[in-house]
């Protein structure tokens, strides 16, 4: 049976790469391509759609709602697709790790920075496996793993990272059309975007009563989804305040994409952690080079 539709397959890997950096420059330059030809495939897989995928205005580029949710797809498909890829292949040895996180994690901290390790250490071949929960995960699966966890794992040693640091946050479009959410007492007529999944993320309620706040009434707003990237994409696109993790939208803030309304932030007690199987017989050399690199930002 012949599988269609199938969109251009190179003009996927460009749009993953445009829509995972919001520049198609900097995709660009992860590709080693030229600007335009990111542009071209882009375009030639919108006029295949018959769809816009992005939003390009002067200052910034940003995903549309359908660029949004297909970016979600294609992002795993292509994760399944080199992870099949590699069983195939027979990656084996102490060259190969492979790190297991969150979509969250791998979408906004680990892959914008993977660039760098593969410059400090070509030979070292990273796999990386984006899931939403370890619960399904054998330990031989993976030889370290990234997550948030109020509790981590008992039969996992585990190492911190990061504090659990949270605090709004909205695009300046959204703050300039609502800007009585500077005050922190109003920031509930805002609409809030709501994650909604199994795992133990902080609520909106929980963040307003952590920081002494009222809490929103019922009759608030909210957008709910169930996935952190989008939640994060609908703020990009002006629909509304998002609760957002330190470490994970750093870069929106840094580049002015997203802003914090207002100052107030809660720093819990759970954390990002590192999390490793049972120490084994036989250690991979190449683990070793992961754990020092990722407990580098730790400082």
């Amino acid at each position: 049976m012949r599988i269609r539709p199938l969109p251009p397959l190179n003009s996927l890997v460009a749009f993953e790469a445009a829509a995972r950096h919001l520049s198609f420059t900097r995709a660009a330059d992860e590709l080693s391509v030229t600007q335009g030809a990111i542009s071209r495939q882009v375009r030639h897989l919108e006029d295949y759609l018959g769809r816009a995928l992005f939003i390009r205005d002067k200052r910034a580029l940003s995903l549309t709602d359908t660029g949004a949710e297909y970016y979600d797809s294609v992002q795993q498909s292509l994760l399944q697709l080199a992870g099949a890829t590699g069983e195939i292949l027979q990656w084996q040895g102490d060259q190969q790790v492979t790190v297991v996180t969150t979509n969250a994690m791998a979408s906004f901290w680990l892959l914008p920075r993977f660039s760098e390790f593969q410059e400090l250490h070509p030979e070292i071949d990273l796999r990386i496996m984006a899931v939403d929960s370890l619960r399904n995960i054998r330990h031989n699966e993976f030889d370290i793993a990234m997550f948030y966890c109020h509790t981590p794992p008992e039969d996992l040693r585990a190492t911190p990272l990061f504090s659990e640091t949270v605090f709004p946050v909205c695009s300046p479009a959204y703050l300039a059309k609502n800007p009585q959410i500077s005050d922190p007492q109003q920031l509930a007529t805002s609409t809030l975007l709501s994650l909604e999944v199994r795992e133990d993320w902080l609520s909106w309620r929980d963040w307003f009563q952590g920081c002494g706040l009222p809490a929103p009434p019922e009759s608030a707003r909210r957008l709910k989804i169930n996935n952190y990237p989008l939640v994060i994409q609908s703020a990009l696109n002006g629909q509304g305040l998002a609760l957002a993790w330190a470490n994970l939208v750093d870069d929106y803030l840094a580049s002015g994409l997203l802003v914090q309304p207002v100052d107030n932030t809660l720093v819990t007690e759970s954390q990002f952690y590192m999390l490793e199987p049972p120490a084994s017989t036989r250690p991979k050399a190449g683990v070793e080079l992961i754990r020092e690199w990722l407990l580098s930002y730790t400082g």
